[in-house]
């Protein structure tokens, strides 16, 4: 079952998101009741809500409508809360926003397998703030499907240097091992902010022509946690290297939250 503002959702309820398509969202994996980066998820949708909308939200509501959607259920979940107003239209957009939170729920699917990954240059709206207008990277995924990859990686348009994936952040292993993240305007995505926390890291520009002397590339995100790269391009790298396994157990080792 899903929910807006705590109520079971019909079609007539969704209309507004369809046909508007204005608002933000955040993603959480949920184990057996449990959340790595909770707080983090909250305070990313409250900053987002007043960036869009001028309006904060109640970190506690958040938290019960998402238990709510849960119920008692066990496993894994990829549990989506999104944020509109189905008031705001095309013509008004400006008018005060009265927030509605819709909360869905569906099961985690498997991220084992390395992804193979080709570089599209765009930057997305707004790039700092996980909006729910997402036909531009979903179409540079298509494109990349359809040629035979996994996914796109984002580079930034002007330039040479590597940004971001479709949707997760992307890191490097470099021939010293050290963790590199690239420095653009991108997503500050949840589970990269814990491993940045969890292990030494440097930011800096990566440059296309500096894949090849890679070691290892890697995708994070709440969904798949740690996901190895094989290639980008044509660029072969190493799904085994010994600091992935590294960084996955400084995942793991995250404490968590109990909603």
């Amino acid at each position: 079952m899903d929910y807006l503002n705590g109520e079971p959702v019909g079609v007539d309820e969704l209309k507004a998101l369809a046909l508007t398509n204005f608002g933000h969202f955040t993603t959480l994996r949920i184990d057996d009741g449990r959340v790595k980066g909770l707080s983090l998820h909250l305070d990313r949708l409250d900053a987002d809500c007043r960036t869009v909308f001028d309006v904060a939200l109640d970190h506690e509501r958040v938290r019960s409508l998402i238990r709510q959607a849960v119920g008692g259920r066990t496993g894994s979940l990829a549990v989506r809360v999104t944020v509109f107003d189905p008031g705001l239209g095309v013509a008004r957009p400006g008018a005060d926003a009265e927030p509605h939170l819709l909360v869905t729920c569906r099961p985690v699917g498997d991220a084992s397998s390395p992804l193979r990954v080709t570089t599209v240059a765009y930057q997305r709206d707004m790039p700092e703030v996980k909006h729910v207008g997402l036909f531009g990277q979903l179409a540079a995924r298509r494109t990349a499907q359809r040629a035979g990859f996994d996914d796109a990686l984002f580079t930034e348009p002007d330039t040479a240097f590597v940004a971001e994936g479709a949707t997760w952040n992307v890191g490097f292993i470099d021939a010293r091992e050290r963790v590199v993240w690239p420095a653009a305007r991108v997503l500050p995505g949840v589970t990269m902010r814990l491993l940045q926390a969890a292990h030494p890291w440097e930011r800096r520009a990566v440059a296309l022509a500096e894949l090849p002397e890679m070691r290892a590339a890697f995708a994070t995100n709440a969904a798949i946690g740690v996901r190895a790269l094989a290639t980008v391009d044509d660029v072969p790298l190493d799904p085994e290297h010994r600091m992935l396994d590294v960084l996955r157990r400084r995942y793991l080792d995250v404490s968590d939250d109990r909603l």
